[in-house]
């Protein structure tokens, strides 16, 4: 059974590094999208400018206007040129000096965004390449896994059982932590209402350690215990079907917050908390960060684990202990 953990690892892995260069496929996307259109408005300005500078050199030349600005305008062999007769000169009017700054800034404008445009682009294409490299893994990785269940069927079949019992024996305990939550909101909150008295010689109260959790923290338990058994999918992220991260995407949307689907991306949001200080709603991570659960109390956190099963709680401990990497308070 090591070989289809370390299979199942592996795997997982690779669903994070594809939803991984997903996020970041789309983020490049999103810049391309801007920055083209950016550039058209750039192109347009410089258009404008160059046929107002276009417009006041046919001005000068046939109106005999200042010969200094005439002088340096029709004298310069290209732009750069002209910018460098303007530097030394610094005789040319007010107006036409306005004029070609314009144009100078908007050109060296295109040319920027030009630059970042070919960049996103070669960016992008790696991406998508990746993206495909991934896939084929994943797909490799699933056949592999197949072949090897259908031989150890039997053993399947026993620790599936003992994996069950052991997950009602957690979702006990979960529900009645929340039911007994539920039953001293209302003493808190009352509590809450009531100002201490403080004796001028007690000094200031002690720190908290670390960011308290949010209110949205035990919402969001509530609300993931409602998708246990829901079929693991990879690069799932609804009802359906989800993998790990597309589980706590979907499950922090509920209370408005915004998450990337991807693990990677995952560990990147919020505020660190060390394990002795884990709160119910923190996310948790394991694996070289190729795996995230929602951490429920009791040393238990709710998860989508790998293909082949469900989304289940399991106990902080065995190989999730050996591969723990940290965890965020989002």
């Amino acid at each position: 059974m090591n070989q289809v953990q370390q299979l199942d690892s592996s795997l997982e892995r690779a669903v994070e590094a594809y939803n991984f260069a997903t996020v970041k496929l789309n983020r490049v996307r999103a810049d391309l999208k801007a920055n083209h259109a950016q550039l058209q408005v750039a192109k347009q300005s410089l258009k404008r400018a160059q046929d107002t500078l276009s417009a006041r050199l046919v001005s000068l030349y046939t109106s005999g206007g200042q010969s200094d600005s005439l002088e340096v305008l029709l004298g310069a062999s290209s732009l750069d040129d002209l910018v460098n007769r303007f530097n030394t000169a610094n005789r040319i009017s007010a107006q036409d000096s306005h004029v070609l700054t314009q144009v100078v800034h908007l050109e060296n404008e295109v040319k920027a965004r030009e630059v970042r445009l070919k960049h996103a682009n070669a960016q992008a294409a790696a991406l998508v390449r990746q993206r495909a490299s991934d896939k084929a893994s994943i797909e490799g990785q699933l056949s592999a896994r197949r072949t090897l269940l259908s031989s150890i069927r039997g053993q399947i079949a026993h620790l599936q059982a003992q994996e069950a019992a052991r997950e009602a024996q957690l979702r006990r305990q979960l529900a009645a932590r929340l039911a007994a939550q539920q039953q001293q909101a209302p003493a808190t909150a009352l509590a809450s209402t009531v100002a201490p008295v403080v004796s001028p010689d007690s000094g200031s109260a002690p720190a908290p350690v670390g960011p308290a959790p949010p209110p949205t923290h035990s919402s969001v338990v509530s609300i993931a215990m409602h998708y246990l058994g829901t079929p693991y999918v990879w690069g799932g992220a609804s009802p359906s079907g989800f993998d790990c991260s597309g589980l706590v995407m979907y499950v922090f949307a509920q209370v408005g917050v915004s998450l990337p689907h991807s693990s990677y991306a995952q560990y990147g949001m919020g505020s660190p908390v060390s394990r002795d200080q884990l709160q119910p709603g923190d996310l948790v991570f394991f694996d070289g960060l190729g795996h995230v659960g929602i951490y429920v109390g009791g040393g238990s956190f709710i998860h989508a684990p790998h293909t082949g099963d469900v989304v289940r709680i399991s106990s902080l401990s065995g190989w999730y202990a050996s591969t723990y990497v940290g965890a965020r308070r989002i």
